[in-house]
């Protein structure tokens, strides 16, 4: 997997969504500096993940991957972090529940800060100036001094980014994240919505359940899983030169571990064979994520699985699905029908966000909730159809009570989007929209759990 591969071999490559800095300099200092500071996560971790990830990839464990489209220096608090965690923990309560089987919990968290763009500059008027490309690289205000990318912003980035993942450890295994507490994950908005209700009756039974067990003798002493979860995180690998910075040999293994994050995607926009991100990303040991749009194709994606995944790890590699609502069952079923034809393993996750992006008459960039609960059950239906595994969700979301995807249980219009429309670049479901589509998927895995069992 390294021959001819060392940390910096990507800048030998064409780059693409890389941001232009000035002061190449300062740059240059900013990287070496970063590559003095101890790693945010540890390749032990990345190990355990790959490891769940091949049960994914078997059919035996479910992805749930979500977070926040980009993470913002100004947003930062403890609060938005617990929020956002335990939106996620009642997911993966309610996929745990209703399909009956483990969830491998992986935030878009501690390292979110890149966005690629669709064009390296924005005009406003008669100013042109560069693109916001994330709170890493340059700032959201459309002023030259903020739009000029400013290598300092990494070192933000990293010191944030370790923040957020102490704060996380803290709450997923000093006892927040018990499933004694499952009636205590739930947000004060969110306690009286319909979701909330359907939240509260599985939060019954799940109490009921563990008294059960409880009496028979199956207590935290001798289950820790009761009591804590393991979480972990997750970011595109997007900025190169931040990733080269904190890439690592794991002294047990003698392999490179980017220590940026437990798991690295690569976007779309940056899947080129010959790019600078498939080259970084083919020698570093960590799980790795491929998006893939409705352009890929059959052959594209097992040239990829080559290049990064030669041995065909099971664990190694997520096949990120992001077509659009109506696009899925035309775009889907050659890539599954060519992976599983040549034996790959791979785990098949889906992303329901990107792919159905629309922008209203009023100015605001949403997402309908009908579209993505509509590219969740078409991705469901191609892999019962295919007989694969459905393995994974990939969702931008938050703990926060935003007005930024139209639809679900809310009924939220495009004239209501201005009530609470907080983010720093793509909409996000809210905690209310995230837990009905669990709902969903939780039917969709039982669904295809019975098919299975009627298949044998």
């Amino acid at each position: 997997m390294t021959e001819h591969w060392h940390p910096a071999s990507w800048r030998e490559r064409p780059a693409r969504q890389m941001p232009v800095y000035p002061d190449k300099r300062a740059l240059e200092q900013v990287e070496r500096t970063l590559a003095s500071y101890p790693p945010l996560v540890f390749a032990g971790e990345c190990r355990a993940l790959e490891q769940k990830l091949a049960e994914v990839s078997a059919g035996r464990a479910f992805l749930l991957q979500g977070g926040d489209c980009a993470e913002a220096f100004a947003d930062f608090s403890a609060d938005k972090i617990r929020d956002t965690l335990r939106v996620l923990l009642q997911m993966a309560v309610v996929l745990t529940f209703g399909a009956g089987m483990p969830i491998v919990k992986v935030g878009r968290m501690a390292g979110q800060f890149a966005k690629p763009r669709s064009s390296p500059t924005e005009v406003s008027g008669e100013v042109e100036l560069p693109s916001y490309r994330g709170d890493i690289v340059n700032g959201l205000e459309f002023e030259p001094q903020a739009r000029t990318p400013d290598p300092a912003r990494q070192i933000r980035a990293y010191t944030q980014a370790a923040a957020t993942l102490n704060l996380l450890r803290a709450f997923t295994e000093g006892g927040y994240a018990s499933l004694t507490r499952v009636h205590q994950w739930t947000l004060g908005f969110l306690d009286r919505s319909p979701q909330g209700e359907r939240y509260r009756d599985l939060a019954d039974r799940i109490t009921e359940a563990l008294e059960f067990m409880q009496a028979c003798g199956v207590t935290a002493l001798s289950t820790p899983e009761i009591e804590r979860t393991t979480f972990y995180t997750s970011h595109e690998c997007l900025l190169l030169g931040f990733e080269e910075a904190l890439t690592r040999i794991d002294s047990t293994s003698g392999l490179w571990y980017d220590t940026s994050a437990h798991m690295l995607w690569i976007g779309d926009r940056t899947r080129q064979p010959d790019g600078a991100h498939v080259e970084f990303c083919r020698g570093i040991a960590n799980p790795l994520g491929i998006k893939a749009g409705p352009s890929m194709t059959a052959d594209e994606l097992l040239r990829l699985l080559d290049i990064l995944n030669p041995g065909n790890t099971p664990g190694r590699i997520t096949v990120i699905a992001r077509m659009g609502a109506d696009r899925v069952e035309t775009h889907l079923p050659p890539l599954v029908r060519a992976v599983r034809r040549e034996g790959r393993n791979v785990v098949w996750s889906c992303d329901p966000m990107h792919g159905n992006t629309v922008k209203t008459s009023n100015g605001y960039k949403t997402r309908p909730f009908d579209r993505i609960l509509g590219e969740v059950r078409s991705f469901f239906a191609v892999h019962r159809a295919e007989g694969t595994h459905a393995g994974g969700i990939h969702i931008e979301m938050t703990g926060q009570d935003v007005t930024e995807c139209t639809g679900g249980a809310q009924a939220i219009t495009e004239a209501r989007l201005s009530d609470r429309y907080h983010t720093h670049c793509d909409p996000r479901l809210n905690a209310q929209q995230s837990l009905e589509l669990a709902f969903l998927m939780a039917e969709a895995l039982k669904e295809e759990r019975a098919a299975l069992r009627a298949a044998s």
